[in-house]
């Protein structure tokens, strides 16, 4: 194929993201499937990675999915970040992702000051009083009467496949979880089914399936895992992709063949499509050569040091801006965009920020634009929760 212009590679991915107002389905469940997960290390992002694909979306659907229906569950694993993944795709992902996921929390482990010896003692006992009931840390910690870090122990135990995090302690904004047995859990789950050969293979697919078309190096990025690993994957599916160039991007970029003729098909709809996501949504989190949907000149209002994203503003899938919710001591969403628009995605824009705004705070909420933004890259870890805090 010849080169493909950007905006269709944009609008391709923002469909495949369930981004536009034609792929917004009801069944997040097919959604968490399509988009390769939701990010989970902030408490809220999930739900407003789904209020922001989905029709009608309610936060207590998520809740039922997650811990009465367990369809999907939390697990850590890409870039040893916390994931929300479809039962399918649990053992996959950890297949894939356990050595690298298991090592460094080994190392915190050790940082925090519990030797293995004491681990092997804490976690055995762990699993005796978890049987047939759900903890948090602090329940588990006074259990115990032990003075040893915990959280540091159970993040292990998780890791390992041997717990997994369950209902948050007091809902959907709170980041303490109760803990409980994995195979009480997920009592049909084998997290060793897959052997990591394969199950590497099977997580590139998927990804290639979601983000698309993409480099090596955004794989690698993603998954975490060397270029190597990656390179060893594509061959073995290699009947499977194709590679394409993109108008105004450098490099060789990867695609399935099953994407072909959407790409020769696609139509770019007139109406300008206007997304707000949150901090470390897929979309922005999905690729590590980010020109793609981001001029340089921005990088770092968008992404701290460590290649965090923040809560963006999209337009036709290029952020055009950022925005963050306080409480001001009044509920308000914030906004600072990167250049003016006309007036008719102006409008837009406001009307997305007022909806994610309802969302958060359960009532109607004010709007303001600010007039600058400190770089994220100049602020401390964290700034990306809290982009416009000095506005």
């Amino acid at each position: 194929m010849s080169d493909i212009s950007l905006n269709v590679i944009n609008h391709l991915v923002l469909r495949k993201q369930h981004l536009t107002d034609d792929s917004r389905i009801q069944d997040f469940v097919q959604i968490v499937k399509d988009i390769g997960g939701l990010h989970a290390t902030g408490s809220m992002v999930p739900y407003l990675s789904l209020f922001a694909r989905t029709r009608n979306f309610v936060k207590e659907q998520l809740d039922k999915e997650l811990y009465v229906k367990r369809s999907l569950g939390k697990i850590r694993c890409m870039r040893k970040t916390l994931y929300i993944l479809t039962k399918e795709m649990i053992p996959i992902a950890y297949a894939s992702t356990r050595k690298m996921v298991e090592e460094a929390s080994s190392r915190y482990l050790e940082f925090r000051g519990v030797s293995f010896e004491n681990y092997d003692k804490v976690s055995r006992s762990v699993l005796e009083i978890l049987k047939g009931r759900e903890m948090t840390a602090s329940q588990i910690k006074k259990t115990l009467k032990t003075e040893l870090n915990v959280p540091a122990i159970l993040n292990l135990m998780c890791d390992k496949g041997l717990l997994i995090r369950s209902r948050p302690e007091k809902g959907w904004k709170d980041k303490n979880h109760r803990y409980c047995l994995f195979h009480e859990y997920f009592p049909d789950i084998d997290l060793h089914g897959f052997c990591e050969t394969d199950a590497v293979t099977l997580l590139v697919q998927k990804y290639l399936g979601s983000f698309a078309p993409v480099t090596e190096k955004d794989i690698a990025w993603w998954i975490g895992l060397g270029k190597a690993r990656v390179r060893e994957a594509l061959n073995r599916i290699q009947e499977q992709i194709v590679h394409i160039g993109i108008s105004d991007l450098e490099g060789d970029f990867i695609v399935l063949r099953s994407d072909e003729n959407l790409l020769r098909g696609m139509k770019i709809p007139q109406q300008r499509i206007v997304n707000l996501l949150p901090g470390l949504d897929p979309y922005l989190m999905g690729y590590r050569e980010r020109e793609r949907y981001l001029d340089s000149q921005h990088r770092n209002k968008v992404f701290d040091r460590s290649g965090n994203a923040t809560s963006t503003i999209l337009l036709d899938g290029r952020v055009v801006g950022v925005w963050d919710f306080a409480e001001d001591p009044e509920p308000i969403v914030k906004i600072f965009l990167f250049e003016e628009f006309e007036r008719s995605v102006s409008r837009d824009i406001y009307s997305k920020a007022e909806e994610i705004g309802r969302f958060i705070a359960d009532k109607r909420v004010l709007t303001r634009e600010c007039e600058s933004m400190v770089p994220l890259t100049s602020r401390p870890a964290g700034g990306v929760m809290s982009p416009l805090r000095e506005c």
